[in-house]
């Protein structure tokens, strides 16, 4: 990742899903930064509503919804609102715009992610299904466009931080953490009985529902491995996980001659969204918790329970299978996922219906965006086909034959 400097200019940034938690945690720090930092684009989905308290905040800011009908319903009465995904996909080329945050959910986000990248920005990524999905793509368009991509993930940012200048080929492994979600510890007869408000009661982070859920299962951190290898462009088996509760080591980084350096700090979103806006400079917030090591909890670490998460075993093995099988997994993820929001399957099903789609899925190369769009679209329907036609819950796939 190449560094740029911040100029005495205001940076011009837009924000993709500007109303979601990382949208909102982004405006809150760069209103800190009014100095440095200018919204010149604000997207949403469908959040109308909030979309439009933002807009009022940052009147110069182009506004974009991209649900036609989120529109409508709203009553379809701001004319200097421009309506439609072709919208923001044109927004992250502007000319006036010098940083892309993405913090979109899903795969929704992999070709802005590219646009972005192409056309030479900084690409500050919350996305992280952009690279699980579309790794390859990401890599070459990040070639091509020279821009940058700085990850917002605290896991990734941590990594970033802790590798400073030094290059990959001194790095024996990176570890990453994982807070073990709501469900740390408990038995597979427990899981069995969790229901959506459950799963949606995060020990620490405060997210949306689909990467709460996420971390509940764990598919969250197979998610990161993957997002890791791409960023650093390390082999799987040095890149390791662990289960650390408290969530103040962030990540590890362990060095050819036996040094670890972490990051650490109290969980709060805010740190590595101004990282990533600034790298590779530091700027003072005092709105930020200042660490207090005297009064931190202890620090522990365990190795994460693959028989009782075994979505992270599943998102892994198809990491390391590489072509499209992170896509498929992403795609039946999303699937399974909104399915049990909606209470439509239970916990443990949803590792059910993502291994079995792997299964069934016949894999091929992600080396073009149609591969890859081809490839989601498809694993979605085999998802619900395989939803639909049954199958026996909590069949604990830890590795997968695909």
């Amino acid at each position: 990742m190449t560094k740029r400097s911040v100029t005495e200019d205001r940076i011009r940034v837009a924000v993709l899903g500007s109303t979601g938690s990382i949208g909102v945690n982004t405006l809150r720090v760069i209103e800190r930064h009014l100095d440095r930092f200018q919204i010149v684009v604000l997207a949403a989905n469908r959040s109308a509503d909030a979309l439009e308290e933002q807009a009022r905040r940052h009147p110069s800011a182009q506004v974009i919804l991209c649900d036609r009908g989120a529109y409508a319903d709203s009553g379809g009465t701001r004319s200097d609102w421009i309506v439609g995904r072709d919208h923001l996909l044109d927004s992250v080329t502007r000319p006036d715009v010098d940083i892309v945050v993405n913090g979109l959910v899903g795969f929704a986000g992999l070709e802005p992610s590219l646009r972005a990248l192409a056309s030479g920005k900084r690409l500050a990524l919350a996305n992280k299904e952009s690279l699980v999905a579309g790794g390859e793509l990401m890599v070459r368009a990040l070639k091509k466009g020279e821009g940058q991509l700085i990850p917002i993930d605290s896991e990734h940012s941590a990594v970033t931080q802790c590798l400073g200048d030094r290059p990959t080929s001194e790095v024996e492994r990176v570890i990453l953490t994982a807070s073990g979600g709501p469900f740390r510890g408990w038995s597979a007869e427990r899981l069995a009985k969790v229901c959506p408000s459950d799963a949606l009661q995060h020990p620490t982070w405060d997210m949306g529902a689909k990467i709460t859920v996420d971390s509940a299962t764990l598919a969250n951190k197979a998610l990161e491995v993957i997002e890791a290898h791409f960023l650093y462009g390390l082999p799987y088996d040095r890149i390791d996980t662990v289960v650390h509760p408290q969530s103040i080591v962030h990540s590890l980084v362990e060095f050819i001659d036996g040094s670890v350096i972490a990051q650490m700090g109290f969980p709060n979103m805010e740190l590595p969204i101004i990282d990533a806006l600034t790298y590779p400079e530091r700027v003072a917030d005092a709105a930020l918790r200042t660490f207090d090591a005297v009064n931190l909890p202890p620090l522990t670490f365990e190795a994460i329970e693959l028989e009782r998460f075994p979505l992270f075993g599943i998102g892994s093995e198809a990491g390391k299978r590489g072509g499209t099988a992170p896509t498929v997994f992403n795609a039946a993820n999303e699937v399974a996922v909104a399915a049990f929001l909606a209470e439509e399957v239970s916990f443990p099903m949803i590792a059910d219906i993502v291994g079995e789609t792997l299964a069934r899925f016949e894999l091929g190369p992600a080396t073009e965006l149609g591969d890859v769009l081809a490839a989601d679209q498809a694993a979605r329907r085999m998802s619900r086909e395989i939803m639909k036609g049954g199958h026996t819950a909590a069949r604990g796939y830890v590795t997968w034959p695909f």
